[in-house]
């Protein structure tokens, strides 16, 4: 498999993570890995091993006791909570497990917002993410909520939320979990050709199937 010539740079890296519990047992130890632009990661492994607490510390959104976060070979341990939040929305694109979508807002305000927030022009906005809804098949008026859509059209939902900003680093926690295979199908080519573009995507997976034609496997 042909990556682009930025696969041999470093985009991302955790670097002897430790993240405790309450009751200061380790859910992770120590844990290093290099995240490359224009790879697709798979995290892999039982329940219960701290593959979601790990992607959102590579997030940023949790804070590991020792070991650090480099991005751009910048290290986070010692930026403030404001330095992490606008670093997080400038390079980072987060789908999570529940897709977390805001119920006060409408399919397509949920798609657009943060765009808009970054000062992308609304008709451009607009267009590509009625764009992406159509390509992921989510049958359903751009002005409905949250409320009245499936599981499975959230999920997708949440995605063309973060592809729309065209992330550097994008991670997905289950992001499969409540689709059927084939739509499933169709957002694993989706998150596989952003990596191509010089993303580094980091998936949570409990499918082989997905794992498979990642160009990485960690397994925790």
């Amino acid at each position: 498999m042909t990556l682009p010539d930025t696969a041999q740079q470093t985009l991302f890296a955790a670097e002897d993570v430790t993240f405790e519990c309450i009751a200061g047992k380790p859910i992770l130890e120590g844990f290093s890995a290099d995240f490359k632009p224009g790879t697709m990661t798979a995290l892999t492994g039982p329940s219960g091993r701290g593959k979601s607490t790990l992607l959102y510390l590579l997030g940023l959104m949790l804070h590991p006791q020792a070991g650090e976060i480099r991005v751009d070979g910048e290290s986070t341990a010692r930026m403030n909570v404001a330095q992490r939040a606008n670093l997080g929305a400038d390079k980072f694109g987060f789908v999570f497990q529940d897709a977390a979508l805001d119920a006060s807002r409408t399919v397509l305000d949920n798609v657009t917002e943060t765009a808009l927030y970054r000062g992308v022009p609304r008709h451009t906005v607009t267009d590509r993410a009625i764009e992406l809804l159509d390509t992921f098949g989510v049958d359903v008026a751009p002005s409905r909520k949250p409320g009245q859509v499936s599981g499975g059209q959230a999920q997708r939902i949440a995605l063309c939320r973060v592809l729309l900003n065209s992330p550097r680093i994008l991670l997905a926690d289950e992001p499969t979990g409540n689709l059927d295979p084939t739509t499933a199908d169709l957002v694993v080519s989706a998150l596989h050709d952003h990596s191509r573009t010089g993303a580094a995507v980091i998936i949570v997976t409990h499918s082989p199937e997905i794992a498979s034609v990642c160009d990485t496997e960690i397994r925790l």
